[in-house]
């Protein structure tokens, strides 16, 4: 079981990195950190409950069984927890949310209080790793402590099941799924972990033995349903930021022609090697510096290469926006070319203004690379400029 636990807090703790890539602005957030705290609690009580963890603590401590009131202490604050994070999500007035969140605290800190108060007045002498919840089953004290633990465990996972069924009628999008996992995970924790748990000590209350749900069914159900119900608190908090870094690689990779055409002009400073840049920030950097060399290739356009090259698309059968583009690229094409090459501005520059320039986001430079791509007039200039400007920008 040792390696079934460990990968789990392993992933929790992955999870909750995450969520704290920012540390400063995470930890300012309610939301984000009554998360991080409830996937962290999730990962300790893991740690906690593995037979390996439970021997060290009992053997450092010096006291048989130590480990019990340790993890079932744990457990409480992370249903505590789950509880907190559902209600700074939910939100509301802060003074509701304030008030909530103690009265959870108040309650789940005497649950705790009382499961060290039993184990400590329990005789539990004998150190059980595996099957402490059915062995003590009928012991005075532990019995109850056992009992105790899972009805506040139990409570807790009833209230979020409730809320999120709640609230999935009444949300779209991530925020509908991310719900329906925690739903799922919390089903699971409720069949596999705390049914298996209660059908197993009642077992021995009545003389039977089904030790194997406590033992075996139990942890691994407990460990597959905090990490689905993980997933659904993270999923619509990191996804969008995901997908936004995606489509930012995308876009940064789809202006690579014009950034090859443009870049010998740019005077935008150059950022520092930056490997392990975010995708978004890479955008935006070659965003500025394609805008600054456009800027200074302004002076070069020809208004009759533009004209010449926008008609041919027409007739060609393309549409009034893609003959624009098409015009665009190789007027834009032109200009890298004379500017490469130390040719004078025209006497009268143009006063042509770039779709591009015109359109707020890396929309309008995403579809001039494409343009550029994709003309065969344009690509074969670019290629000598390319050459060229190395004699440029190093002249």
């Amino acid at each position: 079981m040792n390696p079934v636990v460990y990968l789990a807090a392993a992933v929790l703790a992955l999870s909750a990195a995450l969520l704290l890539r920012r540390p400063s602005t995470a930890l300012r957030n309610p939301l984000t950190l009554s998360t991080v705290v409830a996937i962290v609690l999730g990962a300790v009580v893991f740690v906690c409950s593995a037979p390996l963890t439970l021997a060290a603590v009992n053997d450092l401590t010096g006291i048989p069984n130590f480990g019990a009131p340790l993890t079932y202490g744990m457990l409480s604050a992370y249903s505590c927890s789950l509880l907190i994070l559902l209600i700074n999500w939910r939100g509301g007035p802060r003074a509701r949310i304030r008030r909530m969140t103690l009265r959870s605290i108040a309650a789940y800190g005497l649950l705790i209080v009382a499961i060290v108060v039993l184990f400590v007045r329990a005789d539990a002498h004998t150190e059980r790793l595996t099957d402490l919840d059915t062995y003590y089953a009928n012991t005075p004290y532990m019995r109850e402590m056992i009992l105790l633990y899972l009805l506040g465990h139990s409570a807790a996972t009833l209230v979020m099941c409730a809320v999120c069924l709640k609230w999935a009628r009444e949300v779209t999008g991530l925020l509908r799924t991310g719900l329906r996992l925690i739903l799922l995970g919390a089903a699971l924790d409720v069949v596999g972990f705390q049914f298996a748990k209660y059908t197993a000590v009642m077992a021995r209350w009545a003389g039977h033995d089904l030790d194997f749900l406590s033992t075996s069914v139990a942890p691994p159900m407990a460990s597959l349903g905090a990490l689905i119900c993980s997933a659904g608190f993270v999923l619509p908090r990191l996804l969008p930021t995901a997908v936004a870094h995606w489509r930012g690689l995308r876009d940064y990779r789809r202006l690579g022609p014009l950034w090859l055409l443009v870049r010998f002009a740019s005077t935008a400073p150059k950022p520092p090697a930056a490997w392990w840049q975010l995708p978004q920030a890479r955008l935006q950097w070659r965003e500025v510096s394609i805008h600054d060399a456009l800027l200074a290739l302004a002076p070069y356009f020809d208004d009759k290469v533009r004209e010449r090259a926008r008609d041919a698309a027409l007739r060609a059968g393309r549409s009034a926006h893609e003959a624009r583009l098409a015009a665009e690229a190789v007027m834009l094409a032109d200009a890298a070319r004379r500017a490469a090459a130390r040719e004078e501005p025209a006497d009268g520059p143009s006063t042509y203004r770039l779709h591009a320039t015109e359109v707020c986001g890396t929309s309008g430079l995403v579809e001039l690379a494409q343009a550029l791509a994709l003309s065969p007039a344009a690509t074969a200039v670019r290629e000598g400029t390319v050459k060229a400007s190395h004699g440029w920008t190093h002249g």
